[in-house]
């Protein structure tokens, strides 16, 4: 049986029959892929939380509200329907998690197509790199290398109903690699496949606000609903991280050249809350969490041993603010806030964009509050472009 000897990537998650690997921690740092600390909910693919694109990378990983664009794909697919333009896509790109190890990067490629002034459709897909490991047997020699990688590909579909209403539903394919197939301690490993669904919903109204025109937007998006995930023959199956995130936006238009918006989101990750056990392995406070996908999801919502007060501490808050000069140069702020206890993360974030005629460039820099975290100093890149827009 090979023994595999990770360059500070995947550590010992391989090793493990637990499967460790379905949070994607990285080497023994007691870091997630997405950024946060592991003591909070365990999932498969936590990749699928992090924010891909620029724009809300720069506004605290706010989004699901925000005026439409072509990565609606990810943050609220029912946006979608009020894109402008016949044809948009997007191309983002992230070197992730560099303070802890080197390679590791997440690239997302959005696209829509606006079918008529009703309904238009979204393809995206992202691609999550754990940079390379190095493959050795028991006596110590070279195998070759390993380049563990997740993705997902997503197709969506958005419909306006009225003027300032729209709903929107996604379908996922969701692959983890990261195991090249080994047997450990008697468990034939093997890569992860899933499939999910996104229900999501916006509104829209133009107001008057403070002698002002105004936007007032709301979003809701139930994401990742789907299937559980296995990386080892009759081995135990993990939850996808099912998220719900609501929010809301305001834009005010300060005059012909110059707009401000503020947006708000809360995010509460749908799956179930570890209980407290006993030395006999037997629930002491809150829930056992081996239950259905339905059970999981809408028990997660009630099922935290702290009970009302540790619920509270599951939601996460994502604030940011972006000043447009007539509609060409962007300026954006924001911070992302997750409770110690459960996760962990805690960063503030700047950004800016540049229009030229049909194109956007966007980028985003993450500056985080934590000494020492492993998502300082994260940059994002975006550019994008808009066929036959305004």
């Amino acid at each position: 049986m090979k023994i595999f000897k990770f360059c500070a990537i995947i550590g010992v998650c391989y090793m493990l029959p637990s499967m460790l690997l379905a949070q994607g921690t990285v080497g023994n740092t007691g870091t997630n892929t997405n950024g946060s600390t592991n003591n909070g909910i365990v999932t498969a693919v936590p990749f699928l939380t992090i924010s891909p694109d620029s724009r809300s990378g720069a506004m605290g990983d706010a989004g699901v509200a925000l005026a439409p664009d072509v990565n609606a794909n990810y943050w609220n697919p029912s946006k979608l329907a009020f894109i402008e333009g016949q044809d948009n896509a997007s191309l983002s790109y992230s070197p992730w998690l560099r303070n802890l190890v080197s390679g590791i990067n997440l690239a997302y490629l959005s696209y829509a197509r606006k079918l008529d002034e009703r309904n238009t459709i979204g393809l995206s897909m992202r691609y999550f790199n754990l940079g390379n490991i190095q493959l050795i047997d028991g006596g110590q020699n070279d195998q070759g290398t390993y380049s563990p990688n997740e993705f997902s590909i997503d197709g969506s579909f958005a419909r306006k109903f009225g003027q300032n209403f729209s709903l929107g539903l996604t379908a996922r394919y969701i692959h983890s690699g990261l195991t090249n197939g080994a047997v450990v301690n008697g468990q034939q490993t093997k890569s992860g496949n899933a499939i999910a669904a996104d229900v999501s919903a916006y509104y829209t109204i133009p107001t008057r606000q403070f002698g002002k025109d105004a936007q007032m937007s709301f979003g809701a998006n139930f994401s990742n609903l789907g299937t559980k995930m296995s990386f080892a023959s009759n081995g135990q199956q993990y939850f996808l991280p099912a998220n719900f995130r609501i929010g809301a936006a305001d834009t005010w238009y300060l005059d012909n050249s110059s707009q401000f918006t503020l947006t708000l989101d809360l995010n509460k990750l749908m799956a179930p809350t570890p209980p407290i056990r006993d030395a006999n392995g037997n629930v002491v406070s809150g829930y056992d969490d081996d239950r259905s996908i339905p059970a999981g999801i809408f028990g997660s919502f009630a099922d935290a041993p702290g009970g009302f007060k540790e619920e509270l501490k599951e939601i996460s808050y994502a604030a940011g603010a972006e000043y447009g000069y007539n509609k060409q140069f962007f300026l954006r702020a924001g911070y992302f806030y997750e409770n110690p206890s459960k996760g962990n993360r805690q960063y503030a974030t700047l950004g800016a964009g540049f229009k030229y005629d049909i194109f956007n460039l966007d980028l985003a820099y993450l500056l985080a509050t934590q000494q020492k975290s492993p998502l300082a100093n994260t940059l994002r890149f975006t550019v994008s472009a808009n066929f036959g827009g305004k």
